[in-house]
């Protein structure tokens, strides 16, 4: 994959934050990045199933009225780009978000490991 890697930090439950993480991460594995998202504290809320949670979730209508696609389509591009979906286990506590509510795919896993993935790349914090 071409580019150095690049870690999304996802801490925001608001919805325009957690749309352009997935619009930022779609992109840069479009681009043949290795890319992974990495969600924490109101963040968690964007990997679950029902991502209904998030702060203003009904923008993602006037959102896709308009054009652009919406949190459902971007999140499904990421996991067919192979974008890696993580979310923090302390966060989901933090949130009282169980894993089974989490999209499949999604792994539970600590700083350190986020850390650890992003040696060497970029970082974008949302």
């Amino acid at each position: 994959m071409a580019g150095e890697p690049l870690s999304v930090l996802l801490l925001s439950g608001s919805h325009d934050r957690a749309h352009y993480a997935f619009v930022i991460a779609a992109g840069a594995a479009a681009l043949g990045r290795r890319v992974q998202l990495f969600a924490t504290n109101g963040g968690c809320h964007a990997l679950m199933q029902d991502w209904s949670s998030l702060e203003e979730a009904g923008r993602d209508a006037v959102v896709r009225g308009r054009g652009v696609g919406g949190l459902a389509e971007l999140r499904e591009a990421c996991i067919e780009l192979g974008v890696s979906l993580m979310v923090c286990e302390a966060g989901l506590r933090a949130e009282a978000i169980d894993a089974h509510q989490l999209m499949e795919g999604v792994e539970v896993a600590g700083v350190a490991r986020f850390l650890g993935n992003a040696a060497g790349g970029q970082i974008v914090s949302l």
